[in-house]
């Protein structure tokens, strides 16, 4: 079955990247018309870069492939249930399927625990962990209203 075999490369990269690069234990591919477009394996540590999940690494070589910020008509193999920023690229690339293998609570099991993220989202800005503290300059909405008064925006 095409799914199965997509969901096995992504599985591979996932081992690959634990046992080759002492990486996360995350794998991903974009697929276009049967056709690998972009792999993501889980880079946080070796790239200290928080954002550096396998889907989100999917998602941008995708898109370069593309050379297009939308991936409309491609579908996500992911070793893993996407975490709630994993999710949300997901959803702004409009990519048209996620297929996963292990849930978040097998993350979970294992030390990623994304939970206390999906509780944090759930709640008024005024309860966050992480203080939000709304400041209003003088120019604040000036972004917004040339967005409105631009001839060149591109709509997303």
């Amino acid at each position: 079955m095409r799914e199965e075999m997509f969901m096995k490369m992504a599985v591979d990269i996932a081992y690959e990247n634990v046992i080759t690069n002492n990486g996360g234990p995350f794998g991903a591919v974009v697929v276009k018309n049967g056709q690998i477009i972009g792999v993501g394996r889980n880079q946080v540590t070796a790239k200290n870069d928080p954002t550096a999940h396998a889907e989100i690494q999917a998602i941008r070589e995708a898109c370069k492939f593309l050379d297009s910020y939308q991936l409309t008509d491609c579908e996500l193999y992911t070793s893993c249930e996407p975490c709630p920023m994993c999710f949300g690229a997901i959803y702004w690339s409009r990519l048209k399927t996620i297929y996963y293998g292990c849930t978040k609570d097998d993350a979970a099991k294992i030390g990623f625990d994304d939970q206390f993220i999906y509780d944090q989202l759930a709640l008024p800005v005024e309860k966050l962990s992480i203080p939000m503290i709304r400041v209003l300059p003088d120019n604040n909405y000036s972004p917004f209203q040339a967005w409105i008064n631009s001839k060149q925006k591109k709509e997303y």
